[in-house]
């Protein structure tokens, strides 16, 4: 795929880890010029308080022959998403990709509490960040995105529009209206960019293997099967490679109008442009999930990757 988004500009917001990072690296090695926002930076951490920081997503783009540019922005803030597009409007004069994966909710997560009995600041946290920051980046920046015909919004979530028709229980009220509300965010944003042209998606990766859960497993990615002994259904899991790669695929796709308003995952996507996992699989988590996973049968992975 390399050169395929030659002279595209892009911005993947909190592109500091997981599956954010990958697509930053997949669209630079395909040939954009790719802007990394985030909180979580060399001169301090957010809140996930992890190692992962936004010069160390630039320099995986760089690695993989692609030019990055890391710029610490707190998305919550107005007036530094407002800085953050005067500057690549003074440098560029446009976008022509926008992902944003901001999230960082996790550590708010109060696992299967009713909304009552969570802190209240927590779930508010959670809110904040999943659709306020979203607003605020789409806000300031699809002005950018609108400039020219053919631009894309990419909208981070977990699940599909199928798997959260439902409530996630198990999780939380406040969770699940932050991983819902990217569906008819982006269908809202596909109706109001359709007239210049432009498109937006939502998309979920599968069951990811991130830096973080990849810790939660105790494994790294050269041995992650070890973790199906204490988790079976583990054996659908992705890198954030797959997610990196359907996403960049998407981006260079012609055709790509045709997914807008729609919610898209990694598995469905790789079907469509064939891509593989770095192994050579081609995992359709959430197909798995919802077919067999949530039926109660035994975590058998064959026809899904």
């Amino acid at each position: 795929m390399s050169g395929e988004l030659s002279g595209k500009v892009a911005l993947v917001a909190g592109g500091t880890r997981g599956a954010s990072r990958a697509i930053a690296v997949e669209l630079g090695r395909a040939g954009a010029q790719v802007y990394v926002t985030g909180r979580s930076s060399r001169a301090g951490k957010s809140e996930v308080d992890r190692p992962e920081t936004i010069e160390g997503t630039v320099e995986l783009i760089e690695a993989a022959g692609g030019k990055g540019t890391a710029v610490r922005v707190d998305h919550l803030d107005s007036a530094e998403v407002a800085a953050l597009a005067a500057r690549i409007e003074a440098e560029h004069g446009r976008l022509d990709l926008l992902v944003d994966g901001i999230w960082g909710g996790d550590p708010q997560l109060e696992w299967g509490k009713p909304v009552w009995a969570h802190a209240l600041d927590k779930s508010l946290r959670m809110i904040r960040l999943a659709i306020d920051a979203h607003l605020i980046t789409s806000h300031h920046l699809l002005p950018l995105l609108i400039r020219r015909p053919g631009g894309l919004v990419v909208e981070l979530t977990d699940g599909t529009a199928e798997y959260n028709a439902a409530y996630r229980k198990g999780t939380a009220l406040s969770y699940y209206l932050a991983k819902a509300a990217a569906h008819p965010l982006a269908a809202g944003e596909a109706a109001e960019l359709a007239e210049y042209g432009c498109h937006a998606v939502a998309f979920t990766p599968g069951w990811l293997r991130s830096e973080a859960m990849l810790d939660i497993y105790g494994v790294t990615e050269e041995n992650w099967r070890e973790a199906t002994a204490r988790q079976p259904h583990f054996a659908i899991s992705e890198t954030p490679t797959f997610a990196g790669r359907t996403v960049a695929a998407l981006a260079a796709d012609p055709d790509r109008g045709r997914w807008s308003g729609q919610t898209v995952s990694s598995g469905q996507l790789a079907a469509v442009y064939g891509i593989d996992d770095v192994d050579g699989s081609r995992p359709d988590a959430w197909r798995y999930v919802v077919e067999v996973q949530d039926t109660g049968k035994p975590a058998d992975v064959t026809g899904y990757r």
